[in-house]
Formats: C-alpha cells, structure tokens, sequence
C-alpha cells in the first residue's frame, strides 16, 4: 500500500488523525497476535471500547475549542428585562 499524507486544519483533526492511526495499528497488531478462532473476538473486544473513547474524546476537544473561541470574542450581553433597566423593584408586602 502506498503511504498518504494527510493534513489537519485545526487541533481537532490533528488529535482525531493521530488517535485512529494508533487504533488502526493496535487492532492490526490485535488481529495478527490472536489465536485462530479468537481473531474477530480480541479485536472487536478492543475496538468497541476505543472507538467509544475516541468518540468522547473528540466531543472533548470540539466543546473546548467552541469554549476557547466564544471567550475569545467575549460575553454576548445578557438580556434586560423592563422591570430591572427601570430601576424599580417591589418590596414584599407592598401593596399597590
């Protein structure tokens, strides 16, 4: 197989690209060390679990970066209700 190259634009893609390069090799390694009978077994065993993770950890890394880029540019302001910009405020027990 020829080798390729691949390029990552963002951080995200850089951690997804390096995680399934090294859960590819470890299922290959799985797959060539298990006894006859046991292959799809051992390596279902380790994928189901990794892939989990690799999930999670690319839902990870996506929300911090979303977070890191919304501080970036600041608070959105909250809104106002008419009743706190007005300045006015009912006491408990007043009547009206």
């Amino acid at each position: 197989m020829n080798p390729r190259t691949f390029h990552a634009e963002t951080p995200l893609q850089q951690l997804m690209l390096e995680q399934a390069l090294l859960l590819a090799r470890q299922l290959e390694r799985t797959a060539d060390d298990a006894p006859d009978g046991q292959v799809l077994a051992r390596v279902e065993a380790l994928a189901v679990p990794a892939a989990r993770e690799l999930a999670r950890r690319a839902v990870e890394a996506a929300l911090q970066a979303q977070a890191a880029a919304a501080e970036k540019k600041g608070r959105r302001d909250a809104p106002v209700h008419a009743g706190a910009a007005s300045g006015t405020r009912a006491t408990p027990g007043a009547t009206s």
